[in-house]
């Protein structure tokens, strides 16, 4: 785990646990919040990545709902993705073809650089009637 022992003593003192993701990220709330809003926060399953937390959850996090995700959440659309974190860094980055750190070789430019010829007029210059 990731999660420092400060956090844990935290949790056990002032959290309750509210749900766990498909991921295995864990998600809590204040116990009780003493006229402002309640504290809500994630213990993280591996190493603390914000993109690893789902859209669902990331709203019930910042409080653009007030109900956490469970089983009354409205069905996927057909055309949603299933979330995945953001693999930059990693193994699973997107690679173009082209790119230095791509496994397939590079290819030979497509196209021939243009070069002037001494014996070729000027182009008229547009600011001239």
């Amino acid at each position: 785990m990731s999660n420092s022992p400060a956090t844990w003593l935290t949790v056990l003192l002032f959290g309750t646990r509210v749900g766990v993701d498909e991921f295995g990220n864990r998600y809590y709330r204040e116990r009780q919040a003493t006229g402002r809003r309640e504290r809500r926060w994630v213990l993280y399953r591996g190493p603390a990545e914000g993109s690893a937390v789902p859209p669902l959850w990331q709203a019930w996090l910042t409080h653009t709902t007030n109900q956490p995700p469970g089983d009354d959440t409205p069905d996927r659309y057909p055309w949603e993705r299933p979330h995945r974190p953001n693999p930059t860094g990693t193994a699973d980055a997107h690679r173009p073809p082209g790119s230095l750190l791509s496994a397939a070789p590079r290819s030979p430019r497509p196209y021939q650089p243009w070069t002037p010829a001494l014996d070729e007029e000027t182009p008229p210059d547009p600011k001239r009637p």
